[in-house]
């Protein structure tokens, strides 16, 4: 069932109130020198000063006040940040406290809080096999907890998954440079000419949603399963060890594939679980972003 409006909100106010927390222990401060501006733009002019370069000087202000003036730059801080985030069927799935839905609106709660902390702009795309929603970047802290709302009022959409036509619909919206947490669990195929598209248009970042029980079924006999996309039922013998060995070294094959492909576009990888918390995670992909940007690679 869908969740009421109250259940929704009691949900959202406990993921603002943990991840506000995080942001403020553990984030600030590394986010903004991760993610920085792509280029400079015109500050202020000032009264010229031996030492400053005379390429700087605004000629025009110099001719009108009678006496040197310069201009000044600084850092074109503002980013937008771009979530695109996966609300098919197997979003549903959670084998422990929470869904792949619910780790889904927390990460995107975390960024967008210190996005916005930092005075840039957040957006939102929702995809299945179809575009379910898109809002334009904005910023505030209402922008970003609208986006939490949203995810998690979705997690029940049934529908298949078309990552290749969410990242067509975003490369068409937005044409500026963004930061683009692309956000699912990427169980589908035929994606990968558009992500490479995408991470030549923008600084993408892939978030890799599991569950344990996606990669390894425990034995206890047989159990009935439910595709949450297609919604066709089968059966699994699980005390067959054939089949337990056969679903991990699948689950395994498919992660290393999937992982290969981020390696070979160069694009930054943040795998997630539904049973471990995920600051360290985060911590570990800002830390690494960090050494290759003082490596200049």
């Amino acid at each position: 069932m869908p969740l009421n409006v109250k259940e929704l909100m009691k949900q959202v106010g406990k993921i603002r109130v943990v991840t506000n927390r995080l942001v403020d222990e553990h984030l600030s401060g590394e986010y903004h020198s991760v993610f920085k501006g792509h280029g400079i733009e015109f500050d202020e002019v000032r009264e010229y000063v031996p030492g400053d370069d005379i390429r700087s000087i605004d000629w025009n202000v110099t001719a009108r006040m009678g006496v040197p003036f310069v201009k000044r730059f600084c850092e074109e801080r503002e980013l937008t940040i771009l979530f695109l985030v996966d609300v098919s069927g197997s979003q549903s799935f959670g084998s422990g406290e929470r869904a792949k839905a619910e780790l889904a609106a927390e990460i995107t709660c975390l960024l967008a809080l210190s996005a916005i902390k930092n005075q840039d702009k957040i957006g939102l795309i929702l995809f299945s096999d179809r575009i379910e929603k898109s809002i334009p970047p904005r910023k505030g802290r209402t922008a970003a907890m609208r986006l939490v709302r949203e995810v998690l009022a979705a997690e029940e959409t049934r529908r298949g998954t078309d990552l290749a036509g969410a990242l067509r619909f975003l490369n068409q919206v937005q044409k500026r440079r963004a930061v683009v947490f692309i956000i699912s669990d990427f169980m589908d195929t035929g994606f990968e000419r558009e992500l490479r598209v995408t991470s030549r248009r923008h600084d993408v970042i892939c978030c890799t949603l599991s569950d344990p029980r996606e990669w390894e079924i425990p034995d206890v006999g047989v159990i009935e399963i439910q595709d949450p996309e297609s919604g066709d039922i089968d059966y699994l013998d699980t005390s067959s060890t054939a089949l337990r060995d056969a679903f991990r070294d699948n689950a395994r094959m498919e992660s290393e594939t999937l992982n290969k492909v981020f390696r070979k576009h160069k694009i930054d990888a943040l795998h997630l679980s539904t049973a471990r918390p995920f600051i360290e995670d985060v911590h570990k992909l800002f830390h690494q972003r960090q050494v290759r940007a003082v490596r200049g690679s």
